[in-house]
């Protein structure tokens, strides 16, 4: 039924199509729950009396994208929803549930016109660690900190913690995860990581796991497995890396100190020894053989580099052992020069579609002579360049596009080191509102012409402070001409009360922000402003106040 701009949809709907995309079918049924739905395959008859959605798939689009047609020239209303690779069905059908439908009497109303999308940055994408992935909040477990930490949770919290990352990420247009510790065998091993990229690809969402050449515990990262590092190197001592200093780093923008207390995940294998890049290669092929995972995340680990006579003949002429003195950098990119196409090569010769990130390390993107190495890395790869805070905001004014596309790597991509737990003063920004630096960094990178933007995705977005932000990174990354007032309007204000309630919850989360102490009558202050709003409002706002209120009431009790 067409009435004006809009039609209406009441009854029994056909949905064509649900076999091949069954979430984005169960999603329709689930947000129109007043509707009886009828699945059929696509290409059935369909009586003409019947209302329809049609879901299908079209190679034309890129990955993410969609097409949503609204028919009302017929006897009844018709929804066509045509997505490109993988996840585009799923974005159109979150497109039309979340933003272009209402709810009408005993059915849904729809604006009678159509829509076409493409995602601006292609590659979106959280980056985690699994121990400190906290998006289950009913168990015992949970770390916030660390890259070389035990997983203290019980088995089943890795599928428990994901999933729900996974949930979210379908339906806000995240592309894709990546996990360092994906292999453990005390959190489900390798039939733990199948259900999960099971779970993941049904819902258009990309896991890559993260595995550091030689390092981070090689592809196995904890566990008796032939593809762990630990387990490797003990029975082949010869193959250790000898390495130049002890391991570890400082952040010049993290307040306190780090800790890398030696363990078997700090033992690192020499990049110069020809077996030790055959496992690593046998391992990948492995890896994209056993589980069907969306892409890898490859680097050279970030803790130190091998100084053997072996590595330094090797990288010779184009990288000295001059960059690494004085802290500057702890890692080679020689090393991922000369390594990392070979595991491009044997994740490629299985399958053709795979996102493989090559992590080009932190704050050295303005620096010619750190990429000198680089030439010879393959087309295809994702090239991902790391920001501190500190570099970041040096870069911000000083890259260019240009230098962008002079860069011997394409395609690039930029990964915030901040904006999460690695940056700031004793509470650092990992619960901090950093939806404001996620729009900045979607609308640098596609003016820089990167192609993506990773940030970490480790707290559930229960605390309001990364949900909002985590909606800010998927609404600007896919759509970085969108404009702050409109994420407010559309995102925020419904999902705390209204836009005046919408403009208040972000000055107060921004105070709160703003210093690591704030007078006890002032934090009361806040906390009786977000009281007195969850009592004004209903349904999740409420929570979401009481989050506010809770979170300033905490700060009283401890003083500051």
């Amino acid at each position: 039924m067409s009435q004006g701009s809009h039609v209406q949809m009441f009854g029994r709907v056909t949905v064509l199509g649900a076999d091949a995309h069954p979430h984005a079918a169960r999603r329709l049924k689930e947000s129109w729950a007043d509707l009886e739905w009828l699945d059929a395959a696509a290409g059935s008859v369909v009586p003409e009396s019947m209302p329809t959605v049609m879901l299908r798939e079209s190679a034309g689009l890129d990955e993410g994208a969609f097409r949503i047609e609204v028919d009302s020239t017929g006897a009844v209303p018709s929804i066509t929803i045509t997505g490109g690779p993988f996840s585009g069905v799923i974005f159109g059908v979150e497109e039309l549930v979340q933003r272009i439908s209402q709810p009408a009497p005993n059915g849904i109303r729809i604006a009678d016109r159509n829509l076409e999308r493409t995602p601006k940055l292609a590659y979106r994408t959280f980056w985690t660690w699994d121990h400190s992935t906290n998006w289950e909040l009913n168990q015992i477990g949970h770390q916030e900190i660390g890259v070389f930490n035990s997983y203290g949770k019980p088995p089943g919290g890795f599928l428990a913690d994901y999933r729900r990352m996974v949930d979210f990420c379908s339906m806000n247009q995240i592309a894709a995860i990546v996990i360092y510790g994906f292999f453990r065998d005390s959190h489900g091993g390798v039939a733990a990581a199948q259900e999960l990229c099971r779970y993941a690809n049904e819902r258009g969402v990309r896991i890559l796991p993260g595995i550091a050449i030689g390092a981070y515990g090689g592809v196995y990262w904890e566990g008796k497995h032939p593809y762990n590092l630990a387990t490797w190197l003990d029975r082949n001592p010869g193959y250790e890396a000898e390495m130049e200093r002890g391991v570890g780093f400082q952040l010049q923008d993290l307040s306190f100190p780090l800790s890398f207390p030696k363990s078997d995940y700090t033992r690192t294998a020499c990049p110069s020894e020809p077996a030790n890049i055959e496992w690593m290669r046998d391992a990948i092929s492995w890896l994209v053989e056993t589980v069907d995972v969306g892409g890898i995340n490859i680097e050279a680990g970030d803790y130190g580099v091998c100084g053997c006579a072996k590595c330094n003949a090797r990288r010779g002429e184009r990288e000295t052992a001059a960059r690494r003195d004085n802290d500057a950098e702890f890692w080679s990119h020689a090393d991922m020069a000369d390594n990392f196409p070979v595991l491009f090569d044997a994740a490629r010769s299985q399958r053709k579609d795979l996102w493989l990130y090559c992590e080009l390390q932190w704050d050295n993107l303005l620096d010619p002579a750190a990429h000198d190495p680089l030439n010879t890395l393959p087309q295809g790869g994702i090239y991902q360049h790391t920001f501190n805070r500190s570099y970041w905001n040096r870069a911000r004014t000083e890259l260019t596009a240009a230098d962008v596309r002079s860069l011997p790597t394409q395609t690039n991509v930029i990964r915030s080191q901040f904006a999460c737990q690695w940056n700031g003063d004793e509470r650092t920004e990992r619960y901090a509102f950093n939806a404001p630096d996620f729009a900045e960094l979607a609308r640098t990178s596609a003016a820089l012409d990167m192609q993506g933007l990773t940030v970490w995705g480790e707290p559930s977005p229960y605390h309001v402070s990364s949900e909002l932000s985590y909606l800010a990174f998927g609404r600007f990354t896919y759509d970085p001409d969108l404009t702050w007032e409109e994420f407010m309007a559309q995102d925020v204000a419904p999902r705390v009360g209204g836009q005046s309630e919408a403009d208040a919850f972000v000055r107060l989360m921004e105070e709160l922000d703003g210093s690591a102490r704030i007078d006890a009558t002032r934090l009361r202050g806040i906390r009786d402003e977000a009281l007195d709003a969850a009592k004004s409002t209903v349904g999740d706002a409420v929570r979401r106040w009481l989050w506010l209120a809770d979170r300033a009431s905490q700060r009283s009790f401890m003083g500051h």
